[in-house]
């Protein structure tokens, strides 16, 4: 007897397969074909199910980033204070920022060829990273840890200065790197510290 078709496990199964090729060859040098014979779907079902390799690439992408999300909520509690946020945020974006799937996004974005949909769809997902930067200032404001300022222009400068300084992340080991995030935390920070409240932090704390 033939195995029943089970949709979900499919799409459960060509989506791990794919996820893995995509980190390992890279988006351009990775076919429907090749995902097709290592996950033992023929085409037809990966098209059925994801219509085209963008669309089945900027979904994993999408996945990820909410993988990476999730994982910064299981420690955000564990910190006590906004600015002791800030400093958990740091590390965590030092240590997550180099995901399997950051090389082959780079290349679908590059390529020509690459509908402005699936490459809109992909620079979104810089929205997630940057409303958790902009929720622990808000919180450092209404705790009294933070002056009040301009929410939306801190969030764009630390975002554009901790994306600078994750480009260090492709040449030098992490581990090496702690003591400039950590830095650069602290010297934003200074800026935007509410005088007189006592909080301090270490990156090391975490």
């Amino acid at each position: 007897m033939s195995r029943r078709y089970d949709s979900e496990e499919a799409k459960r199964v060509i989506k791990e397969k794919a996820f893995e090729l995509f980190s390992l060859y890279g988006y351009n040098q990775t076919s429907i074909g090749d995902i097709s014979k290592v996950s033992g779907y023929s085409k037809g079902h990966i098209y059925y199910h994801f219509e085209n390799k963008e669309k089945l690439f900027v979904l994993l992408a999408q996945n990820s980033m909410q993988q990476w999300h999730a994982k910064w909520m299981e420690v955000e509690t564990t910190y006590l204070s906004a600015t002791e946020k800030w400093y958990g945020m740091a590390k965590h974006v030092l240590y997550h920022y180099q995901t399997p799937l950051l090389k082959a996004g780079q290349e679908l974005a590059s390529n020509p060829t690459s509908s402005p949909e699936s490459v809109q769809k992909l620079y979104e997902l810089a929205v997630v990273p940057m409303n958790s930067y902009r929720s622990i200032f808000i919180e450092g404001i209404e705790q009294e840890e933070f002056e009040n300022g301009n929410v939306d222009e801190w969030t764009a400068l630390i975002g554009t200065w901790l994306g600078g300084l994750c480009q260090l992340t492709n040449t030098q080991p992490l581990q090496s790197l702690e003591p400039l995030f950590e830095q650069a935390i602290t010297i934003f920070l200074t800026s935007i510290k509410k005088r007189g409240n006592g909080y301090e932090n270490s990156f090391n704390r975490r």
